[in-house]
């Protein structure tokens, strides 16, 4: 094991543009890697080390939330953390497709684009999972049962599929139209975050007028500021736009997007885990509890639709010649 030896590293003019990352100068895997070496490089410093371990290690901490929970509930007999549950699920989920998206993305450019449409389709499974709390736990008393409310969960469907099918589409942009590219991501997941948190969005504008004393309501603007810094610094780069290869290893604006996304995420948790213990009899008042089918059910689908896509996309792949011959590596 003392003999180790590492894959070497290569700088930003030794990879094709589909592996390049703006401000980012050196530490890029060899972009035909295997897959030992990827795995390697989970202990290897590389550009991708921290973003692996940023999303690894939340990863476990939400699965061991999401058995701690299993054992704690009554969950057969309790159908109202049915909603949180399938939310703690697709909390487990989404930082775990994107380490393996991270640590096997070099394995090839169609390995690449194929691990990413996967971290793609879990990040929106994820927004399907917070509409489903959302929509058990978090709506403000006056829109329960209204017609919004009845079609919010098929609308967070169609979100999640249009999310699923708009980043894998982007990935066919990117080398030549990256703003482009750019855009359509932050759209892409955007826009579901914003209409599954338009109760939440009411809840605290009712707050902010006409006051409240829900002790939530903090740890719901917790959540609210890092989902906005997780999608101010993916969209500007910063800081390593600034300086230019000072942040290869530590510090550059993915690794901080990781970080802010989990930390919302641990939030959302809370609050989430807060509205549901103290709204649980004036909720169960105005609704029944919710159903398998209004739960489990949409994730299903949602996730056969979006598997659907993943391999439609794949396939693109390898059956479009000039894509397959874009990205060939120099060696």
């Amino acid at each position: 094991m003392l003999g180790l030896k590492l894959p070497r590293l290569l700088s930003i003019h030794q990879v094709p543009k589909v592996f390049q990352e703006q401000g980012i100068l050196f530490g890029y895997r060899h972009p035909r890697s295997s897959a030992t070496d990827c795995i390697f490089s989970l202990f290897q410093m590389t550009n991708e080390t921290v973003n692996i371990w940023t999303h690894l290690l939340p990863s476990g901490y939400f699965l061991w939330k999401l058995f701690v929970l299993l054992f704690a509930w009554d969950v057969w007999n309790d159908p109202f953390t049915w909603p949180f549950l399938t939310y703690m699920v697709t909390c487990c989920l989404y930082p775990l497709a994107s380490t393996f998206a991270h640590t096997f993305s070099t394995m090839s450019s169609q390995a690449r684009h194929i691990c990413y449409f996967f971290d793609y389709g879990a990040l929106a499974l994820y927004s399907l999972g917070s509409a489903i709390a959302y929509s058990a736990y978090v709506f403000p008393e006056e829109w329960i049962d209204s017609a919004f409310h009845q079609g919010y969960i098929f609308i967070a469907v169609l979100n999640a599929v249009l999310s699923t099918s708009l980043s894998c589409y982007s990935r066919f942009t990117e080398a030549e139209r990256p703003r482009f590219t750019k855009a359509i991501r932050i759209v892409a997941f955007a826009y579901p975050y914003a209409f599954d948190s338009l109760p939440l969005f009411y809840r605290l504008y009712l707050c902010t007028t006409r006051g409240c004393s829900e002790s939530v309501i903090p740890t719901h603007y917790s959540h609210v500021l890092f989902a906005f810094l997780t999608c101010f610094i993916y969209a500007t780069h910063l800081p390593e736009r600034l300086v230019p290869g000072l942040f290869d290893y530590f510090g550059h604006s993915h690794q901080l997007f990781h970080i802010c996304g989990i930390t919302g995420t641990h939030f959302q948790m809370e609050s989430l885990l807060l509205d549901m213990t103290d709204r649980r009899d004036r909720l169960l008042a105005f609704s029944p509890t919710p159903s398998f089918s209004q739960t489990v059910g949409p994730m299903v689908t949602s996730l056969t639709i979006s598997l659907l896509i993943i391999a439609a996309f794949s396939t693109t792949l390898y059956s479009v010649p000039k894509f397959s011959r874009r990205e060939k590596h120099r060696d």
